[in-house]
């Protein structure tokens, strides 16, 4: 991660609510973060929590409901001429959950990965086009014989690869990672985060990767946050977070992480989360935000916040 800290994405207050009255969902409730140019920040949570709704509303796939995403300075969200949003989407991409419905089976590969090339008029002609196409193909560990392949023609982990070879070809500066590796296999799960972490050195990406899986978050962000229906309850770096856990939440997400060890396995004891019992304990306190260590955020009552401190004096 940059040592600057220069914040690149400022999340501030964010919300996107569907539908209406009664029948109104909260997917994101008031979310704020900052995301610094270079760093992976990793966002975690169970299966309809609004992370990867955040990503969507980030990217403007949705229009948010309240709050703003300044990107670079500039608010996302607010009234763009075509030329802006052009602008902004050439700085901003995004590489999504399943590979082979977000690539156009009738387009081949060639054409998918040259398509921002074309919009953005960034060759020159069509030499220059398939020049790059093929230095993309390489880039992310194909060749230039797939180039004329379709989708279909590729297995799970390759067909991923031309996703991030698509978000390469505008040369971004973030790119949004939903849930990227999350219907792979197993064995090639390691090697597409490790191509991630690779472009990011290569060409000082920002990403936001989000994800369930806490163990591969941690491996690939610099920090993490902790999803909750629609809310943030921790952020911290991914050691301290993992070293660290205060938010009953995420320490029943970090029991369920299995370890290679079969002793520790076998007695390894899950924490269950029971929202109704955390209400009863903040006795109708409103959790604020609060840093219990620099850098280390949690959602919490005052008498929780001053529990956590006593538990770091103690350690």
């Amino acid at each position: 991660m940059a040592n600057n800290q220069e914040v690149l994405v400022d999340i501030k207050n964010l919300k996107q609510h569907f539908g209406r009255g009664s029948h109104k969902v909260k997917a994101v409730d008031g979310l704020n973060f900052q995301i610094y140019r270079g760093e992976t920040f990793g966002l975690v949570g169970e299966s309809g929590c609004g992370k990867s709704t955040t990503g969507r509303t980030i990217i403007r796939l949705y229009d948010a409901t309240d709050g703003e995403v300044l990107f670079d300075g500039e608010n996302v969200h607010g009234k763009k001429s075509k030329a802006d949003l052009k602008k902004f989407n050439r700085k901003m991409q995004m590489i999504f959950q399943d590979p082979y419905a977000s690539l156009n089976p009738r387009m081949t590969v060639s054409d998918i990965i040259a398509e921002g090339i074309d919009i953005h008029g960034l060759s020159k002609d069509k030499k220059e086009r398939k020049e790059r196409v093929v230095e993309l193909l390489e880039t992310v560990g194909l060749n230039r014989e797939h180039a004329n392949r379709y989708p279909h023609e590729f297995s799970g982990g390759q067909r991923q690869r031309i996703g991030i070879a698509r978000a390469l070809a505008v040369d971004p500066d973030f790119i949004i990672a939903d849930e990227p590796i999350s219907a792979l296999d197993v064995s090639i799960q390691a090697q597409v985060v490790n191509l991630l972490k690779e472009l990011q050195e290569e060409k000082n990406l920002t990403y936001l990767f989000i994800a369930h899986d806490l163990s591969m978050v941690k491996y690939i962000s610099d920090r993490i946050g902790v999803m909750y229906f629609g809310k943030l309850v921790e952020v911290a770096s991914s050691d301290d977070l993992y070293r660290n856990a205060f938010h009953p939440y995420t320490k029943s997400l970090m029991s369920a992480i299995p370890h290679p060890d079969p002793d520790y396995e076998r007695n390894r004891k899950r924490v269950t989360y029971d929202l109704q019992e955390h209400l009863r304990e903040m006795d109708g306190e409103e959790p604020e935000w609060r840093e219990v260590s620099p850098g280390h955020w949690v959602s919490c009552t005052k008498k929780e916040f001053e529990a956590y401190q006593q538990q770091l004096q103690t350690q």
